[in-house]
């Protein structure tokens, strides 16, 4: 794939010093941006080391993304995840740099920084994120944040202590620049990553706070949304001062650009197939768009031919199917339930039940194409992703109390039709 890159900085119009430090490797496809915080000019010396640690960790082990990029690996899903781990130890690595700087300086103690990094490889990207600095990513002419600032203000929001609109008014205001998380003020941090499958003309901006203080998302997505990109960092942070340029300023735009072969027209018409079904079900219908990858990411697509049993009564089974495409019929002993199409899923109660057996036959009626979801991986979501648990365990609550209530009602009615009976 080809990629175009462009960066702007700025100091802003109330600061004396740019905090802010950017780096872009080409020949690695690596774009990052930090935003220092700590007296004495201490903030620009953390966002410096920073960059350039993340650099340096991942170009120490760029043998795994090489192997990646030319295809010479026999483990897709394995080596995917190894280098999702090797962009969180290049930010752990920045970690541990800017604190032992800070610890050898007396005047720079308690220093740190954001840090947001995006790594292309091959058809994917791969993301670490510590702060309040951002990722967008503009596809298909939706903009999405995909890092979750690590601030005082989304947090507070999060947990229902306040409205984001009402956040000038409160007496938090003053701590509107406080981060919870920090690259630096301690030995290691906790670190926000994710990959995903990579389109072609998705474009990416990675900005400090200070750009995004000012800008909404509609402003961003025309910006991003550009033929011409190589003006659009300097226009964004004109904007941003503009708008009073509280604070440093940094906007780096990253596009893939455009192919027209049939596979890649393919390809995005699978996964945009894919993304649709999830969005459109119950189960995931609260999960922003980086939540719906992170559960993409967990799936596996299956075909199945004319006649070919997905399912069969009383058998065990641990996984949930969404029909992508294609029709399904459902039936139970020798009776015909119904036929199900695109969009349709069934078997979820496998994610929760630990000893589960299918209670019905499913068959596909044509040429289907399935997405499962397996169980362990379910489990694993639940237990080391809290904010996303909370909102799939709500979500599952629902379709069991729609499941309920419609059984309920189909009992009642069968009752009273019974007793009408001659």
């Amino acid at each position: 794939m080809e990629i175009q890159f462009f960066v702007a900085t700025d100091v802003g119009r109330q600061r004396k010093h740019n905090e802010d430090n950017y780096l872009i490797d080409p020949e690695l496809r690596l774009f990052v941006v930090a935003d220092g915080m700590g007296g004495h000019a201490a903030g620009e010396v953390a966002s410096q080391i920073a960059v350039h640690a993340v650099s340096r960790a991942l170009r120490q082990n760029r043998d795994l993304i090489e192997r990646y990029r030319t295809g010479k690996i026999d483990n897709v899903a394995q080596a995917r995840h190894e280098i999702l781990a090797l962009v969180e130890h290049a930010v752990q690595a920045a970690c541990m740099a800017v604190y032992r700087a800070g610890q050898e300086d007396a005047s720079r103690r308690g220093m740190g920084t954001t840090t947001c990094a995006l790594l292309l490889v091959g058809d994917r990207g791969f993301i670490a994120h510590v702060g309040d600095s951002r990722i967008y990513l503009l596809r298909q002419n939706e903009l999405h944040q995909i890092t979750e600032d690590h601030s005082l203000i989304n947090e507070l929001v999060k947990r229902g202590k306040i409205k984001r609109e009402e956040f000038d008014a409160s007496p938090y205001a003053r701590y509107r620049n406080a981060v919870t998380r920090a690259v630096g003020a301690n030995e290691s941090v906790e670190v926000d990553t994710l990959d995903f499958e990579l389109l072609p003309g998705d474009c990416f901006m990675l900005c400090s706070d200070g750009l995004y203080f000012y800008l909404d998302n509609t402003v961003i997505a025309e910006v991003l949304a550009r033929e011409d990109l190589s003006q659009s960092p300097r226009d964004l942070v004109g904007m941003a001062n503009a708008g009073g340029g509280h604070d440093n300023i940094t906007a780096m735009v990253v596009r893939i650009l455009e192919e027209a072969s049939q596979e890649e027209i393919e390809r995005v018409t699978d996964l945009t197939n894919r993304v649709e079904v999830l969005e459109s079900l119950t189960l995931f219908k609260n999960l922003s768009y980086k939540e719906i990858i992170r559960i993409l990411n967990c799936t596996e697509v299956r075909r199945y031919e004319p006649g070919e049993t997905i399912i069969r009564e009383g058998e065990p089974g641990e996984e949930l199917y969404v029909i992508l495409g294609g029709k399904v019929s459902l039936h139970k002993g020798n009776a015909f339930l119904t036929n199900l199409e695109r969009g349709a899923h069934f078997g979820e109660m496998a994610l929760i039940d630990s000893s589960p057996l299918r209670s019905a036959t499913a068959v596909a009626v044509e040429p289907t194409k399935m997405l499962l979801l397996h169980s362990k991986d379910f489990y694993d979501i639940v237990t080391n992703e809290p904010p996303l648990a909370t909102k799939l365990l709500w979500s599952f609550l629902q379709v069991l109390s729609e499941r309920l209530r419609k059984t309920t009602t189909e009992l009642s009615g069968a009752r009273l039709a019974a007793e009408a009976a001659p």
